[in-house]
């Protein structure tokens, strides 16, 4: 069976600061809650045991794992909960010691020592996770599931992250490579977008993929007005200091008045346009983003927390720089010719950092970001596929290794350079020809997974090699 993802499965709400380490495990925890309840187990449970392998337990505690296991085995729900109650619930779990099992059953928890962290790898990936239940009857019940990236969960996983995962067969145009999803362009006279619409369509009606994709884009403009309205450090113990608030502030000035992330979003269109000026609100918008992730915030995955400022950075840079009649009709485009170039790199390689490097988390969401930007501007299918390759192509090989294994340095700013570099591509694209392109997306997709299989294990979110062991926390 043809793999067949939403849109809304590449673009999902949820708290950072990772979406493979954070959301991934919230899901599996929510997941196992479930299964237990359907084999009539939950209320025999009497003891639980947590254990993290691999990347999940190499920057578990940056990631904040833990916290996000703690909150699903809760019961709560990661696009519903209040940001501001996290670390109340985590802190009660720590002083008291008990669990609020699947938010009804109340569980004896020691954190310190129910959550364990185990170095060793499972064979299927490299973010494994496995729950343990103790039963009234003394017997134990124990689940594994595997964070493939971008919050999706499984419970068999191939190393290529190619199978398990949610398949839909009433899709009228499946598409798995570039040059299907350009057939379908050229024979059915449509633009991606179209394409695009038509498959979600046969999932949901148009009324409901609008409400969804409305509370995407709200999400993505309300995390970057928080970003550029909080001040402070981030949390974490590297004592970054947020930038996104210093640059917003400068950039407006002092006599500029709003109250809202719309009325701000109209504002910005009243400032001046320079060069630096563009470069300067682009990375302060990408930046907003990712402190508001690095803090616990709501942000969308993009196709993952790590990587989640690119997308709407190069959104908000086309509403507030290229286009200031868009409005929802634009959006609705950007996020779906996005979603569609990061299924196609989801389905050929990997969006998983801990599989792939940075180049999966912020290569893909500069090239998802660089075809949405190529359709609004103009510009063809065939260009819309050579600006993501463009973008791709410029990060391959890039590695991921997080200073004490935070979702912060250096990922922060490669946000930044991500959404630069996918406007980059856009042009470059909308000034080709693209049947004088030497390298077409599928081959490069197909060599950013070859690149992710030799690339040492060191630079894929272990935080043992790069950045993450040349800096340590005490020079922070």
């Amino acid at each position: 069976m043809m793999e067949s993802i939403s849109i809304f499965d590449m673009l999902k709400i949820g708290i950072g600061p990772s979406s493979s380490h954070t959301l991934g495990p919230w899901r599996a925890a929510e997941r196992w809650i479930a299964e237990l309840r359907s084999a009539s187990l939950f209320d025999e449970v009497v003891g639980i045991k947590v254990h993290m392998y691999g990347s999940l337990s190499l920057t578990g505690k940056g990631h904040a794992t833990d916290y996000a296991v703690m909150l699903g085995l809760s019961g709560t729900d990661p696009v519903e909960i209040p940001v501001k109650d996290i670390h109340a619930l985590v802190t009660k779990i720590q002083k008291t010691h008990i669990l609020n099992f699947g938010n009804g059953l109340p569980v004896p928890f020691n954190p310190d020592s129910d959550i364990l962290f185990h170095k060793k790898f499972l064979e299927f990936h490299a973010n494994g996770l496995q729950f343990e239940a103790t039963l009234k009857s003394g017997k134990t019940k124990k689940n594994t599931y595997y964070s493939i990236g971008g919050g999706f969960v499984v419970v068999k996983e191939r190393k290529n992250a190619k199978r398990n995962i949610a398949t839909f067969d009433s899709f009228p145009f499946p598409i798995q490579k570039g040059t299907e999803l350009l057939a379908y362009c050229e024979k059915e006279n449509k633009s991606i977008s179209e394409i695009v619409l038509e498959n979600e369509r046969s999932l949901r009606t148009d009324p409901e993929i609008n409400e969804k994709l409305h509370h995407v884009w709200d999400t993505m403009l309300e995390c970057m007005y928080i970003g550029c309205h909080t001040q402070g450090k981030l949390p974490g113990g590297l004592n970054v200091t947020r930038r996104a608030y210093d640059l917003n502030k400068n950039l407006l000035g002092d006599s500029s008045t709003y109250d809202s992330p719309q009325t701000w979003l109209t504002t910005i269109r009243n400032t001046e346009v320079k060069f630096r000026q563009i470069l300067k609100w682009v990375s302060c918008f990408a930046l907003a983003v990712n402190e508001v992730n690095a803090s616990l915030g709501r942000v969308v995955t993009a196709p993952t927390n790590g990587s989640a400022g690119v997308i709407p950075a190069v959104l908000m840079y086309y509403l507030v720089i290229e286009n200031h009649e868009a409005g929802f009709e634009e959006i609705k485009k950007f996020l779906f010719v996005a979603g569609e170039i990061g299924s196609i790199f989801k389905k050929g390689a990997t969006i998983s950092a801990a599989m792939g490097g940075c180049q999966a988390e912020i290569g893909v969401s500069s090239a998802m970001a660089a075809g949405a930007l190529t359709e609004l501007l103009g510009g063809t299918p065939d260009q819309v596929l050579m600006a993501a390759e463009i973008a791709m192509e410029h990060h391959l090989g890039l590695t991921c290794d997080p200073i004490g294994g935070l979702v912060q340095i250096p990922c922060i700013e490669r946000n930044s350079m991500g959404a630069i570099k996918a406007i980059n591509a856009a042009e470059l694209a909308l000034g080709s020809d693209p049947k004088d392109a030497k390298v077409p997306l599928d081959k490069v997709v197909e060599t950013m997974w070859n690149t992710a299989k030799d690339m040492s294990s060191k630079y894929k979110e272990t935080s043992e090699g790069g950045l993450a062991i040349g800096i340590n926390m005490s020079d922070c």
